[in-house]
């Protein structure tokens, strides 16, 4: 098994997971929406659904969160992040995934513009409003992971 001290961070940064979103993973408290959004990526990600739950506000998290096993996240592109005002934040994300479920088999693109807030001392998913794309990308195009590579010779289909 790997390390998370090897493991790049899925969330895109250039650190390593425990550097990165592991961190908070572990018990920090993320310092920004936009930290605390790729922190919830990652566990997205690593299928961490514990994380996901202990960061979503009470007043609207669900009882349960499942993992997708059939979701492979890909990418993750912060479209903007204001600073904060009033304890209040806002993050609109775009994640990239492969779906390889008989219904929704292909490449997608979940967009979310995210609320969060700050109460005692720590950041909170709130909700957003989320956008599911179903892409048809070539062979040819660039690789949906941002590694630059072509889709075929990359994640492939």
């Amino acid at each position: 098994m790997t390390s998370t001290t090897e493991l790049s961070c899925p969330c895109g940064s250039p650190l390593t997971l425990d550097k990165c979103c592991g961190r908070y993973h572990q018990g920090e408290l993320a310092p920004t929406p936009e930290v605390l959004m790729r922190s919830r990526y990652a566990a997205f990600v690593l299928g961490r659904s514990d994380y996901l739950l202990a960061t979503w506000h009470p007043s609207t998290r669900p009882a349960e969160l499942a993992p997708d096993p059939d979701a492979e996240w890909k990418s993750l592109s912060i479209v903007s992040a204001e600073p904060p005002l009033d304890n209040i934040g806002y993050v609109h994300f775009r994640a990239c995934f492969y779906e390889r479920g008989r219904v929704q088999k292909g490449w997608h693109v979940l967009e979310e513009a995210s609320r969060f807030v700050k109460e005692q001392q720590r950041w909170w998913y709130i909700d957003g409003t989320p956008t599911l794309t179903r892409l048809k990308p070539r062979r040819n195009d660039p690789c949906l992971c941002g590694s630059e590579r072509k889709l075929k010779v990359c994640c492939g289909e």
